[in-house]
């Protein structure tokens, strides 16, 4: 498992976890705010608690029309 696989998994798990679903639910390619059911302002928890987990911060403008968790995946990765 390369890298940015082993990332997308942990959005994944961090994902499911904070929303209390089963993490088979989730694909890298979903729509987070279609599959989880969420608002915009859920989804900034969703990346505070991903921030503090990856020990980075991600700034608004690499954020903006990042729907899947793949993508997401791969803006923490360029983080690390």
């Amino acid at each position: 498992m390369n890298t940015l696989d082993k990332t997308t998994d942990e959005v994944l798990r961090l994902a499911a976890e904070h929303f209390k679903v089963q993490r088979e639910q989730l694909a890298p390619d979903d729509d987070l705010f279609k599959k989880l059911g969420i608002n915009s302002l859920q989804a900034l928890d969703l990346l505070t608690r991903i921030e503090q987990h990856f020990q980075i911060e991600l700034p608004d403008y690499e954020l903006q029309g990042v729907t899947d968790f793949r993508t997401l995946a791969q803006r923490i990765q360029s983080r690390l």
